[in-house]
């Protein structure tokens, strides 16, 4: 994979939803100059959260997914096209998530590859600043890929918010993080702060496009939505800053957030935040 081009940190664009998916990501993601970070690209890997086959705003919105892909067909038609995930349901694989909630009929539509991040070949890194993680196992495929995490805005019963940072943690290969737990990314549940920020510190998105449409105002797996809804896309190069402007959405504190704060400085930042509202 080409190395993504550097952008301003700190750096959120955001534009209301009014139920038009298309041309809301086409002007935002024009603004944001998405196209122009992905020339010398070969394939762009589009990580949704779909955690469970549950509809949004537990899971990411397919009509989000597909207004992505028609701006970068568009764009970009000789650049390869993947939308891939792992979900964390013990009972059930990935490619139940893809028929039940629209992936399969958008990948059949638009002629793009659907990938179990959860059945991938993994392999070993090794890091010695990372201390809930010195050592981890992550699919090749996210280091041959430019990686657009599309996550919801919900808040977490554990990790406090659930947003791209988070998101990652489906790319976890079951194989070596179930570990006898009800959900196959179950070893990330003990210090899950710490283990989210490692996670990102070996690979983060290059880019998001975040939907705050709705939001979920107490858990990530149902529960009461936010109150109004946010009614917003947000796109950022910058993983931390997107998760800390989310935060505020859910009147969260993003320094209460540890894997936030941990990462604030590091590979993104939080604060100050400069805000390009469309």
């Amino acid at each position: 994979m080409k190395k993504a081009k550097k952008v301003q940190p700190g750096v959120v664009y955001i534009c209301p939803h009014r139920d038009d998916w298309v041309g809301e990501v086409a002007r935002l993601l024009d603004r944001a100059g998405l196209i122009g970070a992905l020339k010398g690209q070969r394939r762009i890997l589009l990580k949704p959260n779909l955690v469970k086959a549950a509809p949004p705003p537990i899971t990411t919105p397919v009509e989000l997914a597909a207004a992505l892909v028609d701006y970068l067909q568009a764009a970009l038609p000789k650049v390869e096209l993947i939308i891939a995930e792992g979900c964390g349901a013990k009972t059930y694989d990935t490619g139940h998530c893809f028929a039940r909630l629209g992936y399969r009929e958008l990948a059949a539509a638009k002629g793009i590859e659907l990938v179990d991040l959860n059945r991938l070949p993994s392999v070993r890194l090794v890091r010695e600043d990372c201390r809930r993680w010195p050592e981890l196992y992550l699919p090749r495929l996210l280091f041959d890929s430019f990686i657009i995490s599309l996550p919801v805005l919900k808040a977490h019963t554990l990790a406090k918010a659930t947003l791209t940072l988070k998101n990652m943690m489906g790319a976890a290969p079951p194989g070596h993080y179930q570990r006898g737990g009800h959900w196959k990314k179950a070893a990330f549940h003990r210090d899950i702060q710490g283990a989210v920020a490692d996670l990102n510190r070996y690979r983060a998105p290059d880019f998001t496009l975040l939907d705050a449409t709705i939001g979920l105002a107490q858990s990530h797996l149902g529960g009461p939505v936010c109150h109004p809804p946010p009614g917003l896309l947000a796109a950022s190069f910058d993983p931390v800053a997107v998760d800390a402007f989310g935060a505020g959405l859910l009147g969260l504190d993003w320094r209460e957030i540890k894997y936030i704060s941990l990462l604030h400085g590091e590979i993104g930042r939080a604060e100050p935040l400069e805000i390009i509202n469309l």
